[in-house]
């Protein structure tokens, strides 16, 4: 029986050295590397659970945050100062767990050992959905949304986490915030690397909460309208492709903060003339000019609202009525050289009456202050914003008014006001002409500038 058991032990021996050997031959070219030691696997398929073993379980229990050769790879410091510095986004340190995730990390340092890494790569992983969702939820400016499609959402804990996994580079993915708008991380990242001081500190948090209420859009097309600069911006997979300057709305008549999705081009257009100005610029001109003036200008007078109104001949309104609006009345201006809308306009549905359009008067455009519309946005080049929105150009030879065409793709735009906006290696400010950032500079000036933990 002795001499049975030791050829027994003797043969397990044997299988444990082939074994041994087998694991030792490399692998092949083309095979996928090794993501973390098979002990920290083990570990990992005991610590993870919820949402989290879930996605785990979906990638075989391999560490996120530490390399093949059982090293943190460098986003673990990324994510650590973007949490330690959580107060520049509204947030509290303590909902992203920053004491917890600078602990394990020093612990992690000091001793590499299987346990503290483990520990490390779960408080990452927390501290990181703590902070992506926090974002989500964190304050952020007044947008009225066409649709709550076209909001941002609090994403689910395995797809912020695949995103991550997904991204070519963990750490190029913390630095660049790649959950948030392209505008967010160079912008957030001006409070950290600039000597500003509390008002200007409270600028740039008013602004990042005006880009918390746009989505990331790193994938597809979006358009952005800055108020403040009075420009357009059209992004691609989240990178600029084009820009023009616009004209928007007055002191009195802002533009406001508003996001829907561009459906379709309206070539030839009608312009119906707002009741304000119909009072004060149509009402006065005939009664200086005598109703003349219309026809020059290419202007009807309607029945009424709907799809088909009848003309009525100006002879017959009392203009004075109009002028000191007792009468509302429908003018609108027809197509043409001289119509307010140029040769196209774009639309997106909302309540407001907001939409983007081309314009005869192009010297605007010359001027640095541009904040003079009725709160529509005049485009520099209509037919190159068309031609992005179509992927090909806008139909110059239709002559028909109103002519609709839809995109083929409806384009999400976003309007909203960025006093700050990062340019190359600085921060650019805007005049503050609408008044949007006083509130902050008034709490900054009250004693109470933006806070950071470190």
């Amino acid at each position: 029986m002795r001499v049975a058991g030791s050829i027994r032990k003797e043969w397990r021996q044997h299988l444990l050295l082939a074994a041994s050997l087998v694991l030792a031959v490399p692998s092949p070219a083309h095979a996928e590397p090794a993501m973390g030691p098979p002990l920290l696997s083990e570990q990992l398929a005991k610590r993870a659970d919820g949402e989290l073993r879930t996605f785990y379980a979906g990638r075989g229990f391999q560490p996120l945050w530490i390399r093949p050769d059982g090293r943190l790879d460098d986003a673990a410091q990324s994510l650590l100062e973007l949490v330690r510095t959580s107060r520049d986004d509204g947030l509290k340190p303590g909902a992203v767990k920053a004491t917890a995730l600078e602990s394990a990390l020093n612990r992690a340092g000091e001793d590499a050992s299987p346990k503290n890494l483990i520990n490390a790569e779960m408080a990452l992983t927390r501290s990181f959905v703590s902070y992506v969702k926090g974002l989500g939820s964190a304050p952020r400016a007044p947008m009225t949304y066409q649709s709550a499609a076209l909001a941002p959402v609090i994403p689910t804990s395995r797809s912020i986490l695949q995103a991550a996994a997904a991204a070519p580079s963990l750490d190029d993915y913390m630095r660049d915030m790649g959950w948030m708008h392209p505008l967010y991380a160079p912008l957030r990242r001006s409070l950290l690397t600039q000597n500003t001081d509390a008002s200007t500190r409270a600028i740039i948090a008013a602004n990042l909460a005006r880009i918390r209420a746009i989505p990331a859009y790193r994938t597809g097309r979006h358009a952005l309208v800055d108020t403040a600069g009075a420009r357009l911006w059209m992004y691609e997979d989240g990178r600029v492709v084009d820009s023009m300057k616009v004209v928007v709305g007055k002191i009195d008549q802002q533009t406001p903060f508003l996001a829907g999705n561009i459906s379709q081009a309206i070539v030839n257009p009608y312009w119906n003339v707002p009741q304000d100005l119909i009072r004060s610029r149509i009402a006065a001109n005939v009664l200086s000019k005598g109703v003349g003036y219309l026809q020059g200008g290419g202007y009807q007078v309607l029945s009424d609202w709907s799809d088909r109104p009848a003309v009525v001949d100006p002879a017959t309104i009392n203009w004075h009525a109009v002028a000191d609006g007792l009468r509302v009345l429908r003018v609108r201006q027809l197509p043409g050289p001289a119509n307010f809308m140029g040769k196209v306009k774009f639309e997106f549905p909302n309540e407001l009456g907001i939409y983007l359009h081309d314009t005869p008067d192009k010297d605007l455009m010359l001027r640095s202050d541009r904040q003079l519309s009725s709160g529509c946005i005049r485009l520099e080049d209509a037919q190159r914003f068309g031609r992005w929105l179509m992927h090909r150009p806008l139909a110059q030879r239709n002559r028909q008014p109103e002519h609709r065409v839809d995109l083929p793709q409806p384009v999400p735009v976003y309007i909203t006001c960025l006093t700050a906006m990062p340019e190359m290696d600085r921060i650019a400010l805007h005049a503050d002409i609408y008044g949007h950032d006083a509130k902050a500079v008034a709490g900054s000036a009250a004693g109470n500038p933006s806070k950071r933990s470190r």
